[in-house]
């Protein structure tokens, strides 16, 4: 797998959403290297983590195993981790399968469905099947649009100096990997509630407070009911890290630095 670090300070994880790689945080790591050891990682099948066996797609389990891994290698203690959208989900079955290796945990908008009512649950496997339709038919940039559309993700809701990536040949052929495997494995996902309500990690589900009520955001507003945890908010929307790094750069320090998760850190 590849991987960057930066920074110094305790070891603080990235997770990426959608297709993105290690450099796709660039903007947000920047804003935390002077406290944090930021490590950022490019997922399974993602840019230069290629596959060993193409046929064996990875799920969110998968990825979890990976980013245990990873970990392993790399640190001794606990890290602190914060994942978004499906880094989020992958974060979240990390800390169930693996508590001692993280401290404090910051999951923005995990698409975690099975929290939904039933019909609101119909409702976003359809729409994520629609995307991946679109995919099938008209190609992967046609496809990120209209998922942009499903998670009421607004390019122009971005600090004026946000850098946007361009759809180069690295970024089609990570969305293409995206939306042919791992779309379908956040669909197919169900996470362990119990070994989550029983893991000693400090857990934050944190939502956008530009998302308004898009699937992500009402499955992280009811997971958090289901667990019994905090919900809190973090500037711009489903993507305000990339959109909004500077300012959500503070906020998750301002998090990671409360009392709370202090403690957390100590333990």
């Amino acid at each position: 797998m590849r991987y960057r670090l930066r920074g110094t300070g305790p070891l603080l994880l990235l997770i990426a959403g959608g297709d993105g790689d290690a450099d796709a945080s660039q903007a947000l790591a920047d804003g935390l290297t002077d406290r944090y050891t930021v490590l950022t990682y490019d997922r399974r099948g993602l840019s230069g983590s290629t596959l060993d066996d193409p046929a064996r797609p990875p799920t969110i389990t998968t990825h979890a195993d990976d980013a245990h891994h990873l970990l392993a290698a790399l640190t001794v203690g606990p890290a602190l981790v914060y994942g978004s959208s499906i880094g989020a989900l992958i974060a979240l079955e990390l800390v169930a399968r693996h508590p001692e290796q993280v401290s404090v945990l910051v999951a923005h908008e995990p698409p975690a469905t099975q929290v939904l009512p039933d019909a609101e649950r119909a409702e976003a496997d359809q729409a994520q099947r629609e995307v991946e339709r679109t995919f099938e038919r008209e190609g992967a940039l046609a496809a990120l649009q209209k998922f942009l559309v499903v998670a009421g993700i607004d390019p122009a809701d971005r600090e004026e100096d946000a850098p946007l990536r361009p759809p180069g040949r690295e970024r089609v052929a990570n969305l293409t990997f995206f939306l042919t495997h791992d779309a379908p494995a956040v669909r197919r996902h169900r996470l362990a509630l119990d070994a989550l309500r029983s893991a000693g990690t400090r857990v934050v589900l944190a939502v956008g407070e530009s998302s308004g009520p898009i699937m992500p955001y009402r499955c992280t507003r009811l997971l958090a009911e289901a667990l019994g945890l905090p919900c809190e908010k973090f500037p711009g929307g489903h993507n305000g890290g990339v959109f909004h790094p500077k300012a959500f750069a503070a906020r998750l320090r301002e998090v990671l630095n409360s009392p709370d998760h202090i403690a957390a850190m100590r333990h």
